[in-house]
């Protein structure tokens, strides 16, 4: 296939997914990224991406890392802009336990994880490690940008994405189809009233605040999302000159720390923070990364090694939710809340209102996203102390 078609197909692809979103419930259901990530497996699979000494690989490969290097910059500022960090004084007494316990979980079993499998002949493993903490702290955004900032080989990143999923998405599925019944089981507590209203609380946050791309192009709102795209491109500038002031030449490590710590202080300022539709422009750019990454997927690398990583990536799932469940009952937390909680962790805070909603408890809407949105600010962080850490050991 041509090199500039794949490259409009790249960028295409997303628009498709967002039309495809607003139009079916299914699709909600299953989630933009692993629909992106979808049509990038199935470009690879059907060989449509030229590799190795085929004609036009090394020019694919040039606009490949080009895209890859922009869209996750651009778009951590614009998702990280709506989120107000505010509504942690007003979520639910217990959400602070929930979210400590559950990063206190992921990364004690990234740590247990490390040790059991070092052995395995996982390539470039600590920092498949740090990915792994990152996504599940945050998601997508963390593991993409944990992945630019320790340079980790793209035929790893697709590969750990990939599995990622396959393990991730059936504990979704579980918890739609009514698996939350069995925590309501092993956590039977009841939270107390709260003090504050729930029209309140429920004012600040609704259940389509994520992924709501309805109306991005309406007038009063389009300016307005474009005015985020240019705040996150001058703080990819800043980040940039930062960068080349430090250590020249430009550094992706420091790069995503200047524009994640930019954007979170940004997102005090009300007027950036209420800025529309800055979440969904960023996810854009997430899907068009998911796309690409996805389509480097080579099917021949899977090996033992790989599939070590998704035994890794299994175990870290599982010991994390039952060392969670563990401190949650220890605290007395309800089993609604250590739900969301697990969801806002390993699969950010998009995928909690189609949670909610399947519990049919909205009282713990705002505490699942609050967690999800302070995972977003400190898994790429995490990732990297993490990183560090396997370095020294």
């Amino acid at each position: 296939m041509n090199v500039i078609l794949i490259t409009i197909v790249y960028i295409l692809a997303p628009v498709i997914i967002i039309l495809l979103y607003n139009r079916f419930e299914v699709v909600k259901k299953i989630g933009t990224v692993i629909m992106a990530y979808a049509v990038g497996i199935i470009l690879a699979l059907c060989g449509l991406i030229p590799t190795g000494e085929a004609a036009g690989a090394e020019q694919m490969k040039s606009i490949s890392d080009m895209l890859m290097n922009i869209t996750v910059p651009l778009a951590i500022p614009l998702m990280l802009f709506n989120s107000d960090f505010k509504l942690w004084v007003k979520s639910l007494p217990k959400t602070f336990i929930v979210l400590i316990g559950g990063l206190v979980a992921i990364v004690t079993s990234v740590l247990l994880g490390y040790f059991v499998f070092r052995n395995a002949g996982i390539k470039d493993f600590g920092d498949v490690a740090a990915m792994m903490t990152g996504i599940y702290t945050g998601g997508t955004m963390n593991f993409s940008a944990l992945g630019l900032a320790l340079h980790v080989d793209e035929t790893i990143m697709s590969i750990a994405l990939t599995f990622e999923m396959i393990v991730t998405f059936p504990l979704i599925m579980f918890f739609v189809a009514g698996g939350y019944k069995l925590f309501r089981k092993l956590l039977p507590y009841k939270e107390k009233e709260n003090s504050q209203s729930d029209d309140i609380e429920y004012a600040d946050v609704k259940d389509d605040s994520f992924e709501e791309y309805k109306g991005m192009f309406s007038k009063g709102v389009f300016g307005k999302m474009l005015l985020g795209l240019l705040l996150s491109v001058l703080m990819l500038a800043v980040g940039a000159g930062l960068s080349l002031l430090i250590t020249p030449p430009l550094n992706e490590l420091v790069i995503i720390l200047t524009i994640t710590t930019l954007a979170i202080a940004a997102s005090f300022v009300p007027w950036i923070r209420n800025l529309p539709k800055t979440f969904e422009l960023g996810m854009f750019f997430i899907l068009i990364f998911s796309v690409v990454v996805a389509s480097k997927f080579d099917i021949y690398s899977i090996d033992s090694s790989a599939l070590a990583v998704m035994g890794f990536i299994a175990f870290i799932m599982l010991v994390a939710l039952v060392i969670h469940l563990i401190i949650c009952r220890f605290f007395k937390v309800e089993g609604d809340l250590f739900v969301v909680g697990q969801v806002g962790l390993l699969c950010s805070p998009p995928f909690i209102p189609p949670v909610v909603g399947a519990m049919g408890n909205r009282k713990v809407l705002i505490s699942g996203i609050v967690i999800g949105l302070v995972g977003y600010a400190v898994g790429t962080y995490l990732g990297l102390l993490l990183s560090l850490l396997f370095t020294v050991i």
